[in-house]
């Protein structure tokens, strides 16, 4: 059977996560955020200072994380008891790029994704839920944004000067388009939220995801 899973894809800034909190609300799913995944693995490995380039001993920190489902009517995933905080801080966001560049990790961390959205569908938001971690989804939204306005958001979501938050965009952007280039699926549904408030894109994606729920 087909999961009923909505896979929101895109870069840092886009929108992603305000669509996809709100969508998961609104159609009573489950909500997975899979870049908090990669950042809980960035975090502990940081903690117990193992080396972000050991792509072997990051699966082996990977088996003894949980990523586990809060309760409510809308469940969002519980990382391994990191605080949103934690796993947002600079120290974090400068290096989960290099924690999920190794194939072994990405492979293992795709495989829980898909057992999270499996259970009783879900809105999940990443880099690659349309093209790999659910090819199958019957909804597929790829978000854009100018960089002006993804880093006007930013600056919003964290501590920091504005030069600093978009300087680490910036850096963001480039070490992930090296390990996972933002393609949309052939089948998804590109928005660009640039001059779209939160609100109208919304209604735009709740509309086509009800039609093919």
């Amino acid at each position: 059977m087909t999961p009923r899973v909505v896979a929101i894809d895109g870069p840092a800034g886009s929108g992603k996560s305000t669509l996809a909190r709100a969508l998961a609300r609104e159609l009573g799913l489950t909500y997975v955020n899979t870049g908090m995944m990669y950042r809980a693995l960035t975090a502990a490995a940081l903690r117990e200072d193992l080396d972000l380039d050991d792509g072997d001993a990051l699966v082996h920190l990977i088996s003894r994380l949980s990523f586990t489902l809060t309760g409510g009517p809308t469940p969002q995933l519980d990382v391994d008891g990191w605080s949103d905080a934690a796993l947002t801080a600079p120290t974090v966001e400068g290096q989960v790029s290099r924690a999920a560049r190794h194939p072994q990790v990405r492979e293992l961390m795709r495989a829980l994704q898909r057992d999270l959205g499996e259970r009783s569908g879900a809105v999940m938001e990443g880099r690659d839920i349309g093209t790999v971690v659910f090819p199958d989804a019957p909804v597929k939204f790829f978000l854009k944004a100018d960089p002006t306005a993804r880093e006007a958001r930013r600056v919003d979501e964290r501590e920091g000067s504005d030069a600093e938050v978009g300087k680490a965009l910036h850096a963001r952007d480039a070490r992930d388009a090296a390990v996972n280039p933002f393609v949309p699926a052939a089948d998804a549904i590109v928005i660009d939220t640039t001059d779209l408030a939160p609100d109208r894109t919304l209604a735009r994606a709740l509309a086509i995801a009800r039609e093919r729920l």
